[in-house]
């Protein structure tokens, strides 16, 4: 298992290094000749011609950022790690929020047959919605931007936590109930004792999902609201036309969302593994 792992990491590392180097030979700029074509005289010369940054350039503009990621100029020139912090916090809080309400929530739905066919018309139709439609209606009632993003976040985030949660619990096996009941466990350490660990992986899993979906959505979310966070630097960055910045925020929005998944994939296999 060890030399497998290592083999792929080696891999990985092979695939990278001729990424780089391919993005690194096709954006080299031209040699400058003696004569400009038109559209080159129309933009005020060879120098001004966009090009997409090489990896150079890119990781050089990177080592800037997060040599001092944490610095404060001004509404517009705040550091890559006050951005990131700023989104962490509207992803983790709304996250949070539709998890006290989706497991709970998803808990009856899956142990009572009425409330699943009761609630799952709601379920249906309320699911498939953007969670950016969602996002003008909560401007005009919170009538707060960042208060606005949090529920579009917890929009987001709630229905994957609850889905999973309701088929996990639906889904425990019906003898290990009986025995529950046959030793007279009340409801409560009947849901915590025998159902919840049971059904903890689907949890977990639901869980897993609205987190990779939240950080997809929260880039989104503060392109329309702006102000702060990953998606207004990104944004801002494209109208100053800095794409050395924009390519180093998509990168961290990458790494940053690997680093949340890999957070709740290693407690799920925690889970897996006492259970």
């Amino acid at each position: 298992m060890q030399s497998l792992n290592l083999r792929a990491a080696l891999t990985s590392l092979v695939f990278l290094v001729v990424l780089l180097g391919l993005w690194e030979a096709f954006n080299q700029p031209p040699e400058a000749s003696g004569e400009l074509s038109e559209f080159e005289l129309l933009m005020g010369g060879a120098d001004q011609e966009a090009r997409v940054p090489p990896p150079s350039q890119v990781l050089g503009h990177a080592w800037d950022e997060l040599s001092n990621p944490f610095y404060d100029a001004g509404p517009n020139d705040k550091g890559i790690g006050i951005q990131l912090a700023y989104s962490l916090y509207r992803v983790l809080t709304g996250y949070f929020l539709a998890a006290l309400i989706a497991i709970p929530l998803g808990f009856v739905i899956g142990m009572s047959p009425l409330m699943y066919k009761a609630l799952n018309p709601f379920i249906q139709v309320l699911r498939p919605i953007s969670p950016l439609a969602w996002m003008p209606l909560a401007l005009f009632i919170i009538k707060d931007s960042e208060q606005s993003a949090i529920f579009v976040i917890f929009i987001c985030s709630i229905w994957p936590m609850l889905i999973n949660t309701a088929f996990g619990v639906a889904n425990v096996r019906k003898d290990w109930i009986k025995v529950a009941q046959t030793h007279e466990l009340g409801a409560l350490k009947t849901a915590f004792q025998v159902i919840l660990p049971a059904a903890a992986p689907t949890i977990l899993t639901g869980m897993r999902i609205s987190i990779g979906i939240a950080w997809l959505v929260i880039v989104a979310a503060e392109m329309l609201v702006g102000g702060t966070g990953i998606g207004y630097y990104v944004w801002n960055e494209w109208n100053n036309l800095d794409l050395n910045s924009v390519i180093f925020s998509i990168l961290m929005i990458g790494v940053v969302g690997m680093l949340l998944d890999l957070a709740l994939g290693a407690v799920a296999k925690l889970v897996q593994y006492e259970e």
